[in-house]
């Protein structure tokens, strides 16, 4: 298989495996599906994406400044939890809303005048953990020699990667489009159900944050979050 293309699996690879468990930004897209539809969805995803790939740029040209930057994941880390505290606030709120007036209520983060695209880059510059995830992964790639300092090897990893986050938010996208068609009456559980999700997110970010394994630590010793993955990595680069 060509150098290039083997890059390009293993950027698609990574980041479609890295964009399918629950998270903030792929539940929101789910949530926005349901409520406004495929579209939107895709829009909101497209402009986490756009972030996505501004900051894995980052994290391969400028490795020695990301390093560095440790108050800056700390403080980031705040505010992914104060956006991730008011989504599970907002989706509960929506849910009770319902239960009361029996009116289904989008919930209130939904509510408001920015286009998706937007919404979706905004909540995605803010959360901290693409720039780790990814200067971890490229510094293994970078170690194990698949990933050379090279333009050419930098746009067809970005490119693989930008494939393999959209095939992952096409999940929730259309997952939350077809959610919606079977539950047009039930829109009060769900939110209910979106809402536990966004509380058990904050609440492990909390745990990671007080046990030292979020941002920082990804920064500090990549190796212990990639591990797992690296015998897939080596197949894929002896196809």
């Amino acid at each position: 298989m060509p150098k290039l293309l083997r890059i390009f699996i293993t950027g698609m690879f990574i980041s479609f495996l890295g964009s399918l468990p629950l998270g903030t930004l792929n539940v929101a897209a789910m949530q926005i599906a349901i409520y406004k539809g495929i579209a939107s969805g895709l829009f909101f995803s497209s402009g986490c994406l756009l972030v996505e790939v501004i900051y894995v740029r980052l994290s391969l040209v400028a490795m020695d400044w990301v390093r560095k930057q440790k108050k800056l994941f700390r403080i980031l880390e705040w505010v992914t939890l104060g956006i991730v505290v008011i989504l599970a606030i907002s989706s509960f709120s929506a849910a009770a809303h319902t239960a009361k007036y029996n009116t289904p209520v989008e919930p209130s983060y939904l509510r408001n005048t920015l286009h998706p695209l937007l919404l979706g880059f905004l909540m995605s510059a803010v959360n901290p953990v693409q720039i780790p995830f990814w200067f971890g992964w490229s510094t293994v790639l970078f170690t194990k020699k698949i990933l050379l300092p090279r333009n050419d090897h930098y746009n067809t990893y970005i490119a693989g990667i930008a494939l393999g986050t959209l095939f992952g938010n096409f999940v929730f996208v259309f997952g939350g489009a077809a959610i919606a068609g079977y539950i047009s009456d039930k829109q009060g559980l769900l939110n209910w159900v979106i809402g536990g999700i966004f509380t058990l997110t904050a609440l492990i970010q909390v745990w990671k944050m007080w046990r030292n394994k979020g941002a920082e630590r990804w920064v500090e010793h990549p190796e212990e979050h990639t591990k797992p993955f690296e015998d897939e990595i080596d197949e894929l680069q002896q196809l």
